[in-house]
């Protein structure tokens, strides 16, 4: 985890194990963290070990929290996340971020969307990594089995017929589904018993085709807490 934000922010919130520290030796000094141990390394290694172009010479190692199972997340209770193809880091990045200031009990990464502990994925939730439980998810089965413990199945949905997201009243078990960045939601995916839902334009202005796909999630997450 790289970024003085990211790593004060994931030691604040002691969810996930970090292991070792390593500040730039010129930066050392303006960083207050509380981790157990720290090291030091001259510009020159720290450019070489970062990912980032212009690194702010502080990074940390972190375990890699484990997997909840479908059977413990079928349980639980709350707003569950589902990612069908999300392929861009920062939207993944993002719609974890966005979904852990909303209070989601966990996030479904299925096949086809972006690694969850991609370095890119990881900048971009801003020390939010593992303050979801997760599952990299076989999406046809994990809803089916989710479905058959009682919760509903909400889909992101911009196609005509899907219900205004404003419509749509919480329950204490839903999953919202957000589909691929240029194609949605997969066809396969629908079902009689799954609502399609929509955030709807100003008065029908579609002179943009559609939302990000993280920016979306976020309107959603927002009008379903309201």
């Amino acid at each position: 985890m790289e970024g003085e934000r990211a790593v004060e922010q994931v030691l604040e919130n002691s969810v996930i194990k970090v292991g070792d520290v390593f500040l730039e030796e010129e930066k050392a000094k303006s960083y207050q963290l509380t981790a157990d141990s720290f090291y030091t390394l001259d510009s020159k290694i720290m450019n070489e070990v970062t990912d980032t172009e212009n690194s702010q010479g502080i990074l940390a190692i972190c375990e890699i929290p484990s997997e909840i199972s479908i059977q413990e997340l079928s349980k639980k209770e709350g707003l569950i996340i589902a990612t069908d193809r999300i392929q861009d880091p920062g939207n993944l990045g993002t719609i974890v971020r966005t979904s852990a200031w909303f209070g989601a009990t966990a996030i479904l990464v299925g096949k086809g969307s972006v690694d969850l502990f991609n370095p890119k994925v990881v900048r971009s939730t801003a020390g939010a990594t593992g303050m979801l439980a997760y599952k990299n998810s076989e999406l046809s089965k994990d809803l089916e089995a989710m479905e058959n413990a009682g919760w509903q199945v909400l889909m992101l949905d911009g196609n005509a017929g899907a219900e205004p997201i404003k419509n749509i009243e919480l329950s204490e078990k839903t999953i919202l589904m957000v589909g691929n960045e240029a194609n949605g939601i997969e066809k396969k995916f629908f079902g009689p018993n799954r609502k399609r839902v929509m955030i709807p334009s100003v008065e029908n202005n579609r002179s943009v085709e559609s939302l990000n796909a993280a920016i979306a999630l976020s309107i959603a997450l927002y009008q379903l807490n309201s």
